[in-house]
């Protein structure tokens, strides 16, 4: 933005009266340069304080408050210093932020912290475990899900004011252009030197300007400075090169930044574990001992070891086929117990495709669908399969049910819901998206059912390689 000190130092040896002239132009470029320095520093400071939001916050205080909630050895108490933290960021952010966009998100992101700490006090003075989990799930979990969702859309609308201003800063150089073109006019009718004089400076800003264009247009490539004797024009050419690779780096953040909000949402979903199936699971154990059968109660104590073994995984998100299945097998077991008098089943996978790797908790998710949404509400005995295949390149696991099926109306409703990612219950959407995210687009679940005859899912991944199977 100097640029015209830089021609005025240069014209000051041919003509004297030309350097009030450019005095004046140098105030006033500087002062415009000054001013877009100083939307340009605010903006960038706001951006890089809104990146340093903690991206586990949700996971954070969500996991902090179910252990307080469920009263866990692991629990540290009520996470008031994390929303403390980000109510400081927010505050932070709303002194220094003038979009209105932006100040809509923060100030939500602030009323939001103030009601996520009065909803955490509301859970300390409940004394009634079911009012607490309920004020969990429909408090705390929505609240911080809000206030991630905000601050992601802060960070958004700031890295749109930078485009902006970078916009603002090309019809800028375009002004500039044409006033060193009149220059380098005036400049002919003085002596042929201010005519290379003028070439020099312009051809370089020339370059910018179609450098901006191209940047306007959509091409945020980083390339080389443009070439300048004048030192200015090499700053402003670094500049702004050094800008769009900053709103790259940004927008590849934010896009980082959603894809694993969006993963700690999935894997959050994959760590939860019903706790109305452990409860029933004790009081059959209980029952069994009152009833004096203390082997069933010992297998039912073993099984319900495995299921939660198999859970942890040794804290890995992707196992095998075998350990996902042994899983399944443990769950199925203790269910069993239960509902000796409707529930059959049978697991048959092919010991060929024991090593193909699937998201953990994939089967079990689907198989306590098919029991509670299937077997449960027929009449009668009802048979859960789990059965394999290989299909080209492709596994294909399928779960089937002779339950109460669905209506062709639900079924559509399910469909259209692993399309969009609505959360319609039964957790098929969340295995869904979380095949989607590992293995692609042609990957994930399919539905087949029919009211009074039972329902079929069919889970496709990708098959293992020869050499990966062998290991």
């Amino acid at each position: 933005m100097n640029r015209p000190d830089s021609i005025q130092s240069r014209m000051r040896r041919l003509v004297v009266t030309f350097c009030i002239f450019m005095a004046a132009l140098l105030i006033a470029m500087l002062a415009l340069a000054l001013a877009y320095n100083s939307q340009y520093s605010g903006l960038l400071y706001n951006v890089t304080t809104a990146s340093e939001f903690n991206q586990d916050f949700k996971e954070n205080i969500d996991l902090k408050m179910y252990y307080y909630v469920i009263e866990s050895q692991y629990s540290e108490g009520l996470p008031i210093e994390e929303v403390e933290a980000a109510q400081s960021l927010a505050k932070d952010l709303l002194s220094t932020t003038s979009q209105k966009d932006s100040l809509r998100a923060v100030t939500s992101v602030l009323d939001l912290c103030e009601n996520l700490e009065e909803k955490i006090y509301q859970i300390e003075a409940t004394q009634n475990y079911d009012e607490r989990q309920m004020q969990l799930e429909n408090n705390i979990y929505v609240l911080t899900s809000l206030i991630q969702e905000y601050m992601y859309n802060y960070l958004y609308c700031e890295s749109v004011q930078l485009n902006l201003l970078q916009q603002q800063i090309a019809r800028q150089i375009a002004a500039e252009i044409l006033l060193v073109l009149a220059l380098s006019a005036v400049s002919i009718l003085l002596l042929r030197y201010s005519v290379r004089l003028s070439r020099s400076v312009t051809q370089p800003v020339v370059d910018l300007c179609r450098r901006a264009e191209d940047v306007i247009g959509g091409d945020l490539t980083v390339r080389e400075p443009v070439r300048s004797e004048t030192y200015e024009i090499r700053t402003l050419s670094e500049g702004m090169e050094q800008m769009i690779a900053r709103i790259n780096m940004q927008i590849q953040e934010i896009t980082q930044k959603q894809t694993s909000l969006r993963k700690t949402e999935l894997a959050l979903l994959q760590a939860q574990i019903n706790p109305h199936f452990l409860y029933n699971t004790m009081d059959t154990i209980i029952w069994l001992i009152e009833a004096d059968r203390p082997q069933a109660a010992v297998e039912m104590v073993s099984n319900l070891s495995n299921f939660f073994r198999h859970s942890l995984s040794r804290g890995e998100d992707i196992i095998t086929l075998a350990e996902e299945e042994r899983h399944v097998r443990s769950y199925l077991q203790i269910q069993q117990a239960r509902y000796q008098d409707i529930l059959d089943y049978t697991i048959n996978i092919g010991p060929a495709l024991q090593k193909t790797r699937v998201p953990k908790l994939t089967l079990q998710p689907l198989v306590e669908n098919a029991l509670y949404h299937g077997i449960k509400l027929k009449r009668g005995k009802g048979c859960i399969s789990i059965t394999s295949q290989v299909e080209g390149a492709d596994v294909l696991i399928q779960i089937t049910d002779d339950g109460a099926g669905m209506s062709e109306q639900r079924l559509a409703e399910l469909n259209q819901a692993m399309e969009t990612g609505k959360r319609v219950g039964f957790g098929l959407v969340t295995v869904h998206e979380r095949l989607r995210l590992l293995f692609g687009a042609p990957y994930g679940l399919t539905l087949k059912s029919h009211q009074g005859e039972g329902t079929t899912v069919t889970v496709r991944i990708p098959r293992p390689a020869e050499k990966e199977a062998e290991t």
